[in-house]
């Protein structure tokens, strides 16, 4: 073949490949009808939560299927701002916007507060100047204590669908559970979800696990070992049996059971190991009650925190399995 021939068909192929590429780049890229469907089916829709977000002006970054910031970066805006929402939450997408690579969705009025048009109007009344509405600072959406998320790609947002940005969203948002219980079972361990299904509580679960399992405690003693605080949750009564959680921090580090025919089981090795520290929830922002009852069980030494003879505190529990003594009002 005549090396002319051989230069012109070299060039052909290489044309015909770049052709090709810009072709590709402009099929990929995201058309209008399924711009318009995605905006109109994001935008203030109710999700269930699927991570914690922290409050504060940095969100979440998913990018080829990897969530950002995670591990001890996410615990420690965790600590510093505290959660936006957690597993299990409902929320609400408050804005979507679809800039260059990324998609920015925005959830329950997003970290920044936003005021709407006429809350920058004044108005003249009686001699001095109001802002209709009150400048909006009783509407909790527009509450500085959302989040976001950002769904980061290469060069530029490509042509996607519904359910495939669905899919990319599925580390953060739950679209298809009907409660917040399955929510939350979505985003544990098979053990835990089992335990939660069980209503049992497991050494080593948090505070939210214990919560889903058993509910909230009817009964809430806080007492100190040393140097170490920790709570006592009970659920049960007796003629029934009668479970002591104890927590301390935000991990369940001790479970006693007392059975009706007065058998004593008391759990301590951890059964569930959730990984790295956990941040203290809602749960633990209770107000502490005035004058909190102390514990005492059988075998169990009597704590220092009261001292004898004090007439002030209230009675001691009675003794498991025998029925409480009603405590005065």
């Amino acid at each position: 073949m005549p090396a002319c021939r051989i230069a012109v068909l070299f060039v052909i192929t290489l044309v015909g490949a770049v052709t090709s590429a810009a072709g590709d780049n402009s099929s990929s890229a995201l058309t209008e009808q399924h711009r318009m469907e995605l905006v109109r089916t994001f935008n203030s829709d109710l999700v269930y939560i699927r991570a914690r977000f922290p409050m504060g002006k940095t969100g979440l970054t998913i990018k080829d299927g990897k969530l950002s910031p995670s591990g001890e970066q996410l615990e420690r805006l965790l600590a510093l701002w505290g959660p936006s929402v957690k597993p299990g939450d409902r929320a609400m997408i408050t804005q979507f916007l679809i800039r260059n690579d990324r998609i920015h969705l925005e959830i329950n009025g997003g970290p920044v507060k936003k005021n709407k048009w006429y809350q920058h109007i004044q108005v003249g009344a009686g001699g001095g100047m109001m802002t209709p509405g009150g400048g909006g600072s009783a509407d909790p959406i527009n509450n500085p204590r959302g989040s976001y998320v950002d769904v980061v790609f290469d060069q530029h947002v490509p042509d996607l669908t519904v359910e495939q940005l669905k899919q990319m969203l599925w580390p953060v948002f739950d679209f298809d559970s009907k409660s917040p219980l399955q929510a939350y079972l979505e985003t544990v361990p098979p053990k835990v979800k089992q335990a939660i299904e069980n209503h049992q509580v497991l050494v080593g679960m948090n505070r939210e696990m214990v919560i889903y399992a058993k509910g909230r405690p009817e009964k809430k003693i806080r007492e100190k070992d040393n140097e170490t605080e920790y709570e006592d949750w009970i659920y049960g009564n007796p003629p029934q049996d009668v479970d002591f959680v104890r927590v301390v921090g935000d991990q369940v580090v001790r479970v006693e059971t007392m059975k009706v025919n007065g058998e004593k089981l008391v759990r301590t090795e951890k059964e569930v190991d959730l990984g790295g520290p956990t941040v203290a929830t809602a749960a633990q922002k209770e107000e502490r009650p005035a004058n909190a009852p102390t514990l005492r069980r059988p075998g169990e030494e009597v704590p220092d925190a009261h001292p004898s003879g004090s007439s002030s505190g209230p009675a001691p529990i009675p003794d498991i399995p025998q029925p409480p003594s009603p405590q005065p009002q």
